[in-house]
């Protein structure tokens, strides 16, 4: 029982550290990429070549880019259950292809409708465009099912970014991120990105419930052990004082 009651404690006690510090690391990576932001924004913005040299050595992740090239018109994908303000929608992706490289570009957030079967009504780009943007890379997330694309009909509707598939269906190959358009771009549709959706401060009172999770773990398991017992034999003590014979005076 000794054993068992210690792996248990050890055991849950050191879950709940590992997230409390977990949290700590993700809201210093996220206090340093805001820093790092920040010093971006007073660079110049840089060309896709550029950016696609530096993709092997450094990290490109929200560097500025400057971009002329052409929409191709056809090549729109829709990406699923994007919320914004309460509100169902997608975000519309759109292949912008210059003298060298395809890139995907995002070109912001539109509502959608009641009926899943519904996509909604988007005018596509095209004819050439002098952008500006930052490079985003792709996060991959959890994926329930694998995206199957046959028959394919455009606008495409889309669960996860998923580039390599996307570059066989264009017969194009796309680079490995995407453009994110400056907010102040007046082409595309609602630009409501943020580059980071929880800020630091977040994770550090998530760090704070889960350390003091922890204390209260050890507090309650150290109570369970001998607490408990110690209050078992004071009531035990007091149950033979009660019932010991009195004795009588001579």
């Amino acid at each position: 029982m000794n054993i068992l009651w210690l792996l248990l404690t050890v055991l849950v006690f050191s879950a709940l550290v590992k997230l409390g510090f977990w949290q700590s690391s993700r809201a210093l990576e996220k206090e340093q990429r805001l820093s790092r932001i920040d010093q971006l924004k007073s660079k110049n913005p840089l060309s896709l070549q550029q950016v696609n040299l530096l993709t092997m050595n450094e990290n490109i992740n929200d560097m500025p880019v400057a971009i002329e090239g052409e929409f191709d018109e056809h090549a729109v994908f829709l990406l699923d259950n994007q919320v914004n303000n309460g509100r169902l929608g997608y975000r519309v992706y759109q292949v912008l292809i210059t003298e060298q490289y395809a890139v995907l570009v995002n070109l912001g957030w539109v509502q959608g409708s009641v009926n899943r079967q519904e996509l909604p009504k988007i005018k596509s780009l095209s004819d050439k465009h002098y952008v500006h943007g930052n490079v985003r890379l792709i996060e991959v997330g959890i994926q329930l099912q694998e995206q199957v694309f046959s028959d394919v009909q455009w606008p495409l509707r889309i669960q996860q970014v998923e580039l390599d598939k996307f570059s066989s269906l264009i017969n194009r190959q796309l680079l490995p991120f995407v453009i994110y358009l400056d907010k102040k771009e007046d082409i595309g549709f609602e630009k409501n990105w943020q580059p980071i959706v929880m800020p630091p401060e977040k994770h550090r009172a998530y760090a704070f419930q889960w350390f003091s999770l922890a204390i209260a773990w050890i507090m309650l398991m150290g109570w369970a052990r001998f607490g408990a017992r110690k209050t078992s034999e004071n009531n035990q003590n007091n149950n033979l004082k009660k019932s010991s014979p009195l004795k009588k005076e001579a």
